[in-house]
Order: structure tokens, then sequence, then C-alpha cells
């Protein structure tokens, strides 16, 4: 069985950390606890592991559909685990679960293709395609199952094995998951490893390790950038972003304005590519703060395990306080809270869902990633105004343009400075489109032929023609 127990590391029983109920601020379990000297145990298993995967495709092919029959059989478990070390509601982990399944068998049926090279000499080349090696995965709190299939299915698919960390606040999930996993693929080819604070900049940095992908926030993801440099191993990071949803002026709100919410404050707005901003008409900003507002004060809150729930809690305390302060910043720079503004009585992390108007265009929860159930909605006067706002943070992950005339929307949506530009809706992707960002918003890219391609390099031969 692949290594999902990592309390075996060095033969040695691992300490433990508390992993805590965002719905009800209380420790309901603990994880192991590894410390960066175990890495080298686990990363050498790794990279023995590699050289039989990596020589059988047709292998990994049936082990990974094998892998995701079995995640997929396990989904209750799974989605009640998750949602209650993450808070999302239930509809919301069975919804990520169902991504992490995709995943598996898109990129299990996805091969790198061999190609010729015709320069008009008399030599037959080819561009082959070889693995990596030890793959360092390092995951993300709001989608820690979701996130983690986004980097270790591909990386996988491509032949090389991979060392899996995920968020101490959301590592239980991960642990099932692959341990469900561990059904199907070969001993050591996926490990995952738990723990806090040094763990996962020594994994980033373990001269064992080939490609290092990431998603957190740009600061970190410098700094994983840095370790990864000492072995000069790739990195793929995605750094998040600050996206804004333009409305034109011809914009029907009552038939966008369940989206758009929705858009924003899906996963509590816990999403690297949620709506962040608004921009709407002059005319026309009144109506859309009041139809969002409506939505904000009717949506059902609550812990994540309750069926009737819509919004669960924000994930953990540090970032409930940012979300506070950033609120709190705008409301003392004048902005309005035309619903919420403040966090809920009772245990838990909760913060009511909020929609701020009257904010001026440099306070923080406008130029920077709020990452909570907070949303500034904002006037403009002319598009060029508005085109300019958007695109006037450093983030560039993705953006969206709502409106009647689609041609003209796209035409706008050409002028966003992001990765990823939607016409109505927001955040949709497909297994098979690529994900990127601009600026500081990540480096690499996700998804797709371009996330198998991205764990691969090439390599060429060269031979004479025959006479």
């Amino acid at each position: 069985m692949p290594t999902s127990e990592p309390d075996r590391v060095a033969g040695r029983r691992a300490a433990r950390f508390a992993v805590i109920d965002p719905a009800t601020g209380e420790t309901f379990d603990e994880a192991p606890d590894q410390q960066p000297d175990e890495l080298d145990a686990v990363v050498g298993r790794a990279h023995r592991a590699w050289h039989r995967w990596r020589a059988d495709p047709a292998a990994r092919t049936t082990a990974l559909r094998v892998a995701a029959d079995a995640v997929e059989t396990a989904g209750d478990d799974l989605a009640r685990l998750l949602t209650r070390e993450q808070g999302k509601p239930l509809a919301e982990s069975y919804a990520e679960i169902a991504r992490t399944v995709a995943r598996l068998r898109y990129f299990a049926d996805l091969a790198p293709r061999t190609r010729r090279i015709t320069d008009g000499r008399p030599v037959h080349s080819e561009i082959r395609w070889r693995s990596l090696g030890p793959v360092a995965a390092i995951v993300p709190w709001n989608f820690p199952l979701q996130l983690a299939a986004a980097k270790f299915a591909p990386a996988l698919a491509a032949g090389n094995t991979v060392v899996l960390k995920p968020s101490p606040l959301t590592p239980l999930a991960t642990r099932l998951l692959c341990s469900l996993l561990a059904t199907a693929l070969p001993e050591d080819v996926l490990t995952v490893v738990t723990g806090s604070g040094p763990l996962g900049a020594r994994l980033a940095s373990h001269p064992g390790i080939r490609h290092v992908t990431f998603t957190g926030s740009a600061p970190t993801g410098r700094a994983v950038a840095e370790a990864a440099a000492a072995s000069l191993a790739r990195v793929t990071l995605e750094l998040g972003g600050n996206d804004a949803a333009v409305l034109l002026d011809d914009v029907e709100v009552d038939r966008i304005a369940d989206r758009l919410f929705w858009a924003a404050f899906r996963n509590c707005g816990q999403v690297c590519m949620a709506v962040k901003r608004v921009y709407a008409p002059a005319r026309l900003h009144a109506e859309v703060v009041e139809a969002l507002a409506q939505r904000a004060k009717t949506v059902v809150v609550g812990a994540g395990l309750d069926p009737e729930t819509q919004l669960g809690p924000v994930n953990n305390a540090p970032q409930l306080t940012r979300v506070e302060r950033i609120a709190k910043q705008a409301l003392a720079d004048g902005a309005r809270a035309a619903a919420g503004g403040h966090r809920l009585d009772g245990p838990g992390y909760f913060f009511a869902p909020t929609i701020l108007t009257d904010v001026p265009p440099g306070s923080p929860v406008v130029t920077e990633e709020q990452f909570g159930p907070v949303l500034p909605v904002l006037p403009y006067r002319s598009l060029d105004e508005a085109v300019d706002a958007a695109n006037g943070t450093g983030f560039g992950l993705g953006g969206s343009v709502w409106g009647t005339d689609l041609d003209r929307a796209e035409a706008v949506a050409d002028r966003l400075e992001c990765g990823t530009a939607w016409i109505n809706h927001h955040a949709e992707l497909s297994l098979a489109q690529p994900f990127a960002g601009v600026k500081t918003s990540g480096v690499g890219v996700a998804g797709g032929p371009w996330g198998l391609y991205g764990n691969l390099r090439p390599f060429v031969v060269h031979r004479p023609q025959e006479p």
C-alpha cells in the first residue's frame, strides 16, 4: 500500500496536533505532527517507487481509474469529514469529492504524444516525454481534496511519484483520501505528510524533489520558489486572486443577481477565483447593492452538517480575524454595510455575509484578497474607468463581464488582465482547459494537457534516416 500512515516514518510515533471544527471552534480530532527531518526517508522511498511507477503507462491508467472508483464509493464518509474540518456545507463537500473523482478519471486517460520534428535534414527526430521524479504537492485549506487531486492526478498520470502535504487546518479528509487511493496505487507512489511550521518549507527545499506545486498566498509562494531554487526544482504556483466582476449598462440585474452572489460567496468566499469586487454602472449601482444585500440577509448561515445550511463558517480563527479587520477598516474609511459587516454571535467562526457600498477604492477590501464573506460594490461612470479599476491590482487570476450584448461583453473581457475571463458567470472551469494567473497570481500552468506536460520533460532522439 502507498504510505498514508506517516506515523511509521523513521520508526517512531509522531506527535499529534489538534484539528478544529470551525462550526464550533473546538477540537474534534488530531493528526500526526511530523517533523522536517523525517522527510528524507519519505522522499527516498518516493524516489525508489518512481523507477517502477514510470515504467508502465498502462498500469498507471488502470490504477488511477480504480482509485477514482474507490474515492467515489467512500463519498459519504469523505464528505462528512471534509465538512467537519473545513466548514463548507455538505452539498459543497460532495461537489468537491465529485470533482476529485473526475480529475482522477480525466488524467487517467490522458497521455503525452510523441511528435516527429521535420526540418529538411536527413535525420529522423522525435520529441518524447519523460517524467520528472518525486513531486511535492502543497495544498491549502479551502479545497483540500480538489486541489490535492489537481496536483497529484496529472503528476501521477505523467509517471511521477508524489509527496502530498495538506494544510494543518484540514489534514484529516486528505489522509482518508490517500488511504482510499492506497488500495489502487503501488507502495510509496503517493505519500501524505502532515504537520505545521517548517515541514512545508523543508519539503519545498528538499534536494530529492524535482517539481514543487503549491497553492496559497503570494508571500508564501515567493518563499516556496526561493526554497525550490536551491535544487533548481520546477515550480508551479497558484497564488490567489482579487477577481473583479464588471457589470455593463445593459445588464439585467434580477437575472444575474443569484449567479453573481454565489460567484462571490460560495465556500464562504474562500475561493481563489471568487468574485471579490463588483463594478456596477452608476445608474444601476443602488439596484445591484440592494439585490445582493437582499440575498446576503436571507441566506441560511450555519454548521455545514446542517442540511438547511447554505453558507458555512470561515475556516479558522486567524482568517476570521483578518476578514473582520478588513471589513472594519472599510467601514472606518467611510463604507456602509448594506448587509452584514460583523461577526455572528455564538460559537464557531461565523461572519455575517456582507455587502459594502460607498467603499473608497483604496480600501484594503478592494485592493487585497479578503478571502471571506465580504463583497464591495463600487460604481463607475465610464467603461474605461471600470476596466482600469479591475486591472488596477497586483492580482490577475480571473475576471468576468456581465451584460446582455455578448459580443460587447466579450470585447470588454478581452481587456481584462487575468488568466481566465468569463461572461455572465464566474469561476467555472473545465478539466480540459488551462488554468493560470498573471502578475502575482501565479507561475506555471495547471489543468488539461498543460497540467500533464507541466509534470514532464522533453526528451529528443535523433537517428539517421534509412538510405
